[in-house]
């Protein structure tokens, strides 16, 4: 099959999937979205005759109008815009998440630092402040007191940015000093690990350590809902465990779990190597049964 992908930098994720795909004889065109210009009919990338593109971009803005474009165009993408949408933004996703009945944790948004402040409370210590749009743990703040929260908001309100004027409040999980992410594709997971830090904030992008995790038949379900909320696609989707001690927690599940996020571009070289799958492998098996879809469903389609 021809592959497209989407690209702003070529990372070790990006370096695993060319690697797969090109040693299957695969043919692969790179596509750096910061030379191309995207048009409301056509595009100066090479996307002719491409099977399926998939989008691995670094950048949520670049990521969102280049698939947008593409998805526009006629050609097939994945992770589709819609998705892209509704992952990228965190109130979008919790909404997705609560409208899907997914457990997901009690979230507030609020327009005014006032406002803000008042769903903190109500909340009560700790609680979390997210940005809207971001990735990695940036600009996360687990607030412990009403002197944290006001400092915090009103930085907050001078940032100038209209993102930072969207208040994202969180309660606050005790969860066992980790969480789970697991990579799935179309609901189906792949491989899943647990990121376990003294902090607060347990990301691998963080210093998280990683260890395989075993997924109990509650976290499938809720994996497979989850992904299904978002609209399917090759997908993060991030758990944390009610109820579970740190001291007590194995190397399966607890049975009750919370999905605070699903991730659309999500990164896997954690992942591959924490676990015994093969994830790049993984990852191309999905593509090429996609690419057949999709074209399966052009065929029908033009038919009809």
């Amino acid at each position: 099959m021809r592959v497209g992908v989407l690209y702003s930098r070529i990372r070790k994720d990006e370096k695993l999937l060319l690697g797969e795909l090109r040693e299957r004889g695969h043919d692969v065109e790179k596509i750096d979205v910061r030379k191309e210009r995207f048009g409301l009919d056509s595009t100066t990338a090479a996307v002719d005759d491409l099977d399926v593109v998939v989008d691995r971009c670094l950048s949520t803005s670049r990521s969102l109008y280049a698939t947008r474009f593409l998805d526009s165009y006629g050609v097939p993408v994945v992770n589709g815009p819609e998705t892209g949408d509704v992952c990228a933004d965190k109130a979008k996703n919790s909404l997705a998440l609560a409208e899907a009945d997914v457990p997901t944790p009690a979230t507030e948004v609020a327009f005014t630092k006032e406002a803000a402040l008042e769903a903190i409370e109500s909340f009560g210590y700790p609680c979390v402040l997210k940005p809207v749009v971001g990735s990695w743990g940036r600009l996360m703040a687990k607030i412990d007191s009403r002197n944290a929260a006001e400092a915090i908001l009103e930085h907050k309100e001078t940032l100038g940015h209209y993102e930072h004027k969207v208040f994202y409040v969180q309660e606050f999980v005790d969860k066992p000093g980790r969480d789970v992410r697991v990579l799935a594709v179309d609901g189906d997971p792949v491989a899943a690990m647990t990121r376990s830090s003294e902090h607060w904030l347990t990301n691998a992008a963080k210093g998280g350590e990683t260890e395989p995790f075993d997924l109990d038949e509650r976290a499938t379900e809720l994996v497979e809902r989850a992904s299904e909320a978002v609209g399917g696609g090759m997908l993060g989707v991030d758990l944390m465990e009610v109820g579970v001690e740190a001291d007590t927690a194995e190397t399966g599940g607890s049975g009750e779990y919370t999905v605070h996020e699903v991730n659309h571009t999500v990164e896997f070289k954690a992942l591959d190597a924490a676990t015994d799958v093969d994830v790049p492998a993984r990852v191309v098996d999905w593509l090429e049964a996609k690419a057949v879809e999709l074209a399966d469903g052009a065929v029908v389609g033009a038919d009809a």
